[in-house]
């Protein structure tokens, strides 16, 4: 069997596209050289790669079998061919998937250094929420993942980077903002407003109450952090959220942090990748200099 790197190419590129024509441009190829080449490599692999659903094509059980091995294909090749220009010279790019809090709070800061100490580094990023990113990586979409919490998979390594914690917000005008503490069945008596099933920060958040909140009064589940703190704000809910995210809301008094001393709400920010990816000097360098920007 002799496949070539342009057909895993053409393969990746229809996968990601659904769409022969929007393949081709992304190629610079014309329509009939990708038809080709995708039917070449079906034949010899002996397997349908697509199934055709109306003017899409969408991966066979073959085709979503391979294209995670295609991709890792393509990212060693790319670093084969695009190396290091000297061996002091960090040169490339880096393409990084990142929690929210990370995403807002912490890259800004640190993708302001790497561009000012490693121009040659190129860092791309998507934003999703961990679990998310923790597929990503594992598909080899990224070639680093930052999530909150943990993520237990034996093929992945998980670094981690900085400590932060969960905190319980509530309007200054809630019932439980001027209580010294708040007690577990005040919690449970309490309408909630949270992240969404999959976010580390409700992981985090859920294994916290477990056992000691039987069942919980969830109004409603968002993405978006800042939806959450409006919703706080404006209403009668509770939320939990990542300190890092409600800082600013609490300094102005828009917000108020509850004292729950029963909840461990305490959690890390950690950077994950496969353990088959190997050396990466690029993503070494990222996470050295993450750690100093953390620290300074």
């Amino acid at each position: 069997m002799h496949y070539t790197l342009k057909q895993i190419a053409v393969f990746d590129a229809v996968a990601s596209l659904e769409s022969v024509s929007a393949a081709a441009k992304k190629l610079s190829m014309s329509q009939s050289a990708v038809s080709m080449s995708l039917s070449q490599l079906e034949h010899l692999l002996d397997r349908p790669l697509f199934i055709r659903q109306g003017n899409r094509l969408i991966l066979s059980h073959w085709g979503r079998w391979l294209r995670p091995k295609a991709q890792k294909l393509l990212q060693d090749a790319h670093r084969i061919e695009s190396g290091l220009h000297e061996q002091h010279i960090i040169s490339g790019t880096v393409k990084l998937c990142s929690s929210q809090t990370a995403a807002e709070h912490l890259l800004p800061a640190l993708i302001s250094k790497i561009d000012n100490d490693f121009p040659e580094l190129r860092i791309e990023i998507a934003v999703e929420n961990s679990d998310k990113v923790a597929q990503e990586v594992l598909d080899y979409q990224f070639d680093l993942g930052v999530i909150e919490g943990r993520y237990d998979d034996s093929r992945l390594h998980q670094e981690p980077w900085i400590d932060d914690h969960l905190v319980v917000i509530a309007s200054p005008n809630h019932p439980f903002a001027q209580n010294e503490r708040t007690s577990i069945a005040q919690l449970e008596q309490a309408k909630w407003v949270l992240r969404e099933p999959g976010a580390g920060t409700r992981r985090i958040f859920d294994a916290a109450i477990h056992g000691l909140i039987v069942k919980l009064n969830v109004w409603k589940e968002y993405e978006h952090v800042g939806l959450l703190k409006a919703l706080v704000k404006n209403g009668v809910y509770l939320s939990c959220l990542p300190y890092l995210d409600v800082e600013k809301d609490v300094a102005k008094g828009e917000l108020v942090m509850l004292t729950t001393p029963e909840l461990n709400l305490n959690r890390h920010l950690s950077f994950i990748w496969r353990q088959d990816t190997g050396e990466n000097p690029l993503r070494d360098c990222l996470i050295a200099e993450a750690k100093r920007v953390s620290h300074s």
